[in-house]
């Protein structure tokens, strides 16, 4: 039976720039290692829902859905970076008791999470990044697009989703990246619609959120990296495959054919089934 609950932590002394994370805890009987997901870019712990409940009986452990810094319930901070971001993580680990938690992050969530294992990597005891490589990457000018679009929705004080989709479609063509972003619409007392996301915050960290640092970092744990046959991002994998195993010298790859960049929405039975084989293997 599991036990769906929103919570948010109380902030200890990691780091005076960390902030409190919210959170859906989807509970289990067991006392293995828990397992926290970290979403990507304009994405919320709402995203991961289904994928989150499937995974408490499928892996039989305490799943933690977060909402990353900017993001979801969580605050929002002009800082926007991975650092920081690992920073909240560890402090939320700290706060709620939680032993060697395995970390999977998809996309900016991926960034966050391999930098939480290269600062604290005895805290965290097996890492699943989903379709982001441990490289530096232009960010997409879409991302840049969306922003403004999503301002433009703002300022025009839509009333109803199908007004801010309206105005959206003439900058993104694709009805589910349209759905995507339009999940942090929310309605104001006045009526509007407005944007749970801090539109300029973001906005200015996008070429950050490409960024990441390597110099001198490993993690020596088991990692597993699932890409997306068909995303953008495959190929870096490749690419950078040396670079890679020397940062996660215990990693290994699998690339689910058929889906692009959101990979655990395309093909969440395979992804399942990966992160289930991975967590197995864990135990042995």
């Amino acid at each position: 039976m599991f036990i769906r609950r929103l919570v948010q932590t109380t902030q200890r002394h990691y780091s005076s720039n960390s902030v409190r994370l919210s959170f859906d805890k989807y509970s289990s009987s067991s006392d293995k290692s828990p397992l926290l997901i970290c979403h990507g870019l304009f994405g919320s712990k709402q995203n991961w829902k289904s994928l989150a409940k499937a995974m408490a009986t499928r892996l039989d452990r305490d799943i933690y859905a977060i909402d990353l810094r900017n993001h979801g319930d969580s605050p929002h901070i002009k800082t926007h970076t991975y650092d920081a971001m690992a920073n909240d993580l560890i402090t939320f680990i700290a706060e709620n008791n939680i032993h060697k938690p395995v970390l999977l992050g998809h996309s900016m969530g991926g960034k966050a999470v391999m930098t939480t294992a290269f600062k604290a990597p005895e805290t965290v005891s097996k890492l699943i990044v989903v379709d982001m490589p441990p490289v530096s990457l232009k960010v997409s000018s879409n991302f840049a697009t969306y922003v403004e679009a999503m301002k433009e929705i703002e300022a025009a004080k839509v009333r109803k989703q199908s007004e801010a989709d309206a105005l959206l479609a003439r900058h993104e063509p694709n009805v589910g990246v349209r759905m995507f972003l339009l999940t942090n619409l929310r309605r104001q007392e006045d009526g509007t619609m407005k944007f749970r996301v801090p539109l300029s915050i973001l906005g200015q960290a996008l070429s950050g959120v490409g960024g990441f640092e390597t110099v001198d970092r490993v993690y020596n744990n088991k990692t597993l990296f699932i890409a997306g046959g068909k995303s953008p991002y495959y190929p870096p994998f490749l690419e950078h495959a040396d670079q890679i195993k020397q940062m996660f010298p215990n990693s290994r790859l699998e690339v689910v054919e058929n889906a692009n960049h959101w990979v655990h929405a395309e093909q969440p039975e395979q992804v399942l089934k990966l992160v289930s084989g991975f967590l197995n293997d864990e135990a042995k």
